[in-house]
C-alpha cells in the first residue's frame, strides 16, 4: 500500500523560495545538499588558488642584509660583559649598536668561544633606548624604559620579556685575523622601512 503525501502548501513553498517572481527565475534561498557540497568545493578551490597568486608570490624583503663591511673592534682589546659602542650600518637615526663579548656562547657568535656578538641598541616594540640596559648576569639587554621588554643576546636577541614581538636587530660579524667587522644586519632596524633608509 502506497502512502500518499499531501500536497505541499504554495504558501509554504513562497516562502520559502521568496515571491514567485524570484522563484521565476529560478533564484532560491535554500539549497539542497547536493549544491551546497557543489558551491562549497567551488568556494575552496577558488580560495586555495587565490592565495597561492597572492602573498606567496609578492616579493619579500630579505631578512639578511648584508652592507658595506665596517671595522668596529679588535677581538684581543674586548673585555668580557663589557659593550663596546659602534654606529651600523651607516650613522643615522637608530643606528646605535653595541659589540660584546658575552663570555658564553651565542648565536651567529664569533671568536674561538663563538661568544662575541653585536645588537642594534633600539627596541624593536616602539623605540625606546636600550643603551646601558646590558645585563651581565643574565647576558640579556633590557629591560626597555618604555615598556620593558627585554632581549637573550644567546639566542639572536629573541624578546623573552615585554612587548616587543620581533627580535632584536643582530648585526652580522666577521673575523679578519683580529679585527672584528660588520658585515650585515639580521632583522629590521626599528623606524625603518630598510636598513638603510628611514
Amino acid at each position: 500500500m502506497t502512502k500518499h503525501q499531501k500536497p505541499i502548501d504554495p504558501a509554504l513553498i513562497e516562502a520559502i523560495n521568496g515571491p514567485k517572481d524570484v522563484a521565476k527565475t529560478g533564484k532560491r534561498c535554500l539549497m539542497n545538499r547536493r549544491q551546497f557540497l557543489l558551491t562549497s568545493g567551488i568556494t575552496t578551490f577558488t580560495v586555495m588558488v587565490a592565495l597561492k597568486a597572492g602573498p606567496s608570490s609578492a616579493k619579500v624583503p630579505a631578512v639578511v642584509s648584508t652592507y658595506e663591511r665596517k671595522l668596529i673592534g679588535k677581538l684581543s682589546e674586548l673585555k668580557e660583559d663589557e659593550p663596546l659602542d659602534f654606529t651600523y650600518p651607516d650613522d643615522g637615526a637608530y643606528s646605535e649598536s653595541m659589540l660584546v663579548k658575552l663570555g658564553r656562547e651565542a648565536g651567529g657568535g664569533i671568536g674561538p668561544n663563538k661568544d662575541v656578538v653585536a645588537f642594534n641598541y633600539t627596541c624593536t616594540h616602539q623605540g625606546g633606548p636600550l643603551q646601558g640596559t646590558y645585563k651581565s648576569e643574565d647576558k640579556v639587554l633590557g629591560p626597555c624604559p618604555l615598556h620593558l621588554t627585554t632581549f637573550d643576546l644567546t639566542r639572536h636577541g629573541i624578546f623573552i620579556s615585554g612587548q616587543a614581538y620581533q627580535s632584536l636587530p643582530q648585526v652580522l660579524l666577521e673575523l679578519d685575523g683580529d679585527d672584528i667587522y660588520a658585515v650585515g644586519m639580521f632583522g629590521l632596524i626599528y623606524g625603518r622601512y630598510d636598513n638603510l633608509k628611514g
